[in-house]
Parts: structure tokens; C-alpha cells; sequence
């Protein structure tokens, strides 16, 4: 990220932001958040920023809020996309500039929150103005085997080849499409970003980084209650559907695990054992990329003694 010079400043609008793995408590934090702000006279308005949330088909496995555990806040851009629609970063952040703007035009505090880091980077730096890839030549790429797409990439980019996996399929096929048809490396085009607000914001940020050990008991408990409490429903009526398996919407944690279920591929205790499995380790790449990744002046929230007042101070005195 490169938001380091949009940290704080008293003359632009403010833009909480609360980050962090999954099951870190970010929703709670954010609630919280909000509520100190009402009762210090300063409306304050939820938005999600978490890839699995935007999906209506997804309440009960993306551990959308509840209207208990809303605490009273407005809350937007929850359940907005149908899973039909995959929802990219760039379609998110349009939509979070938007609600920004009509926050921030109400006198009122934004409160972003969400472990998408993607969706994060692209609403405050911008994103890359590449043009529609032609159809052609994604077809032609999609169709390549991964190793036979990255070894394309390693002679026609390789800068961009020696940033990535060889087995990240999905972004080696972006940067092998990029290159094809538009002529340009995937770098040359993140030169120049367009559509960032890092610069007319006020950034008051917050990363949670619990302790791993909490973290990952956490993300077993909450699966477990999600296969028990209406996730089994939820992907019943997706598979119903019958919607493209590649849509975000049906990769997304649990969906996969709880589908084989299902369709009677594996019994519950397997189900229930590749379903936290695959959050533990949703949870340790999220981990790994906000403690990384957000500029080094982002407080990181990394054990439970903190006073709420004290981590968002400058913005209860702006």
C-alpha cells in the first residue's frame, strides 16, 4: 500500500478503517466504534469491505451481522450483490467512493471495516486503467494450463512472472492477458492508478492482529456454528441455482467443503474438518498480508489491552 501520506489531516473528511483476518472481531470493533462516536454527537456509518459480505447468498458463511449485533448502526454495502454478479475490487470500490461521499455529505464518520485487503488498496489507491481485455485472447489464456500460462508469462513479462506463484492460476492469467492484449506489462499500467481517495480522506486506521492461537480456535468455533446454524441451507439453495462453479460467490470459504457434503461426496466430520481448515488458513494468509502490507504507521492491534478512545483518538478530536 502507498497511503502513508493520506494518514491524517484535519482539513479533509474523515475514513475509519478497521482491518484485520477473519473471526478477529473486526464487526464488533467497528460497532463499538460507531456507538462512541453517536454518543460523542458524531454520526458514524458501518461499511463493509469484506469480499464474502457483499454476497446476499452469503449471510450465515460470510458471518454477515446480524440487526442484534448491529448495535443500532446503519450498516451499507452488506448483501448488496447477488451471486450471480461477481462483485471485483474495482465494482466495491466504486460503490464504497460513492457511499463515502453521501456519509461524508450527511456531516457523518465512515467506519470501513473488512478483511478484503484488496478491496482496501484498490478503494484508497486506485487502480490500474486497463482496458477491456479482448475476448480472444482471454479466452485463449484461460484455456492454457497453469504451468504452460506462466511460462508464457516468465518470456513476455517477467518482472511480473518473478512477483507471482507459478501456481497462482488466477493472477497469472490476468498478467498473461494484460500483456497479450494490450501490448503493455502489468506494472506499466500500475504506474499510473486512477480513482484512489487516499488523498481526500483522513485516515484513521486500526489493524487487529490478535494472538494466532485465539484467532484459530475462533475460526474453528464459528464454522462449526455456521455448518449448525443455516450454512447447509444457504449452499443448498446456491448449488440450486446452478450458478457458474468459477463465480466468487461459490469459492468462497465453506461453500466448496459444504458442497461435497451435500452431494454426499464426503460425511459431516470431513466437512467440518476441511471447512475450519480452510478458514485457519484464509485467516493465516490475512494475517500475514495486514501485518506486511498497510504502511508501518497503521496501529496494530495485536493483544486486547486497548482503550477504544486511545487507538482512534485523533479522530474523536477532529
Amino acid at each position: 500500500m502507498s497511503t502513508a501520506a493520506s494518514f491524517t489531516s484535519a482539513h479533509r473528511p474523515p475514513l475509519a478503517l478497521i482491518a484485520g483476518p477473519t473471526a478477529s472481531g473486526k464487526s464488533d470493533l467497528a460497532v463499538r466504534l460507531a456507538q462512541a462516536l453517536t454518543e460523542a454527537g458524531r454520526k458514524a456509518v458501518v461499511i463493509n469491505a469484506d469480499s464474502a459480505q457483499v454476497y446476499a447468498d452469503l449471510e450465515v458463511l460470510s458471518a454477515r451481522p446480524t440487526l442484534e449485533e448491529m448495535g443500532g448502526i446503519e450498516h451499507r454495502l452488506f448483501g448488496t450483490w447477488d451471486g450471480a454478479q461477481a462483485c471485483s475490487a474495482a465494482d466495491w470500490a466504486a460503490s464504497a467512493r460513492a457511499e463515502i461521499t453521501a456519509i461524508h455529505g450527511d456531516g457523518a464518520v465512515p467506519v470501513l471495516v473488512g478483511g478484503t485487503g484488496l478491496y482496501i488498496r484498490t478503494l484508497l489507491d486506485g487502480i490500474a486503467p486497463v482496458p477491456p481485455i479482448d475476448p480472444a485472447v482471454r479466452a485463449a489464456v484461460r484455456a492454457l494450463p497453469v504451468a504452460e500460462a506462466y511460462a508464457a508469462l516468465l518470456h513476455e513479462d517477467p518482472a511480473r512472472a518473478a512477483a507471482l506463484s507459478p501456481n497462482d492460476a488466477t493472477r497469472v492469467a490476468r498478467a498473461l492477458e494484460v500483456v497479450r492484449s494490450t501490448g503493455r506489462a502489468m506494472a506499466d499500467w500500475q504506474e499510473h492508478k486512477v480513482g484512489g481517495i487516499s488523498q481526500a480522506v483522513s485516515l484513521h486506521p486500526a489493524i487487529l492482529l490478535p494472538p494466532r492461537d485465539w484467532l484459530y480456535a475462533r475460526c474453528d468455533r464459528r464454522f462449526a456454528q455456521m455448518l449448525h446454524g443455516g450454512a447447509q441451507a444457504e449452499v443448498a439453495a446456491l448449488l440450486a441455482r446452478g450458478l457458474d462453479p468459477d463465480l466468487p460467490v461459490m469459492r468462497a470459504i465453506g461453500v466448496p467443503e459444504i458442497a461435497a457434503l451435500l452431494r454426499g461426496e464426503i460425511d459431516h466430520d470431513t466437512a467440518l474438518a476441511r471447512g475450519a481448515q480452510a478458514t485457519r488458513n484464509y485467516a493465516k494468509r490475512q494475517f500475514t498480508w495486514f501485518r506486511r502490507q498497510p504502511p508501518p504507521e497503521w496501529p496494530r492491534l495485536e493483544d486486547f489491552d486497548y482503550n477504544l478512545h486511545d487507538v482512534f483518538a485523533s479522530l474523536f478530536h477532529t
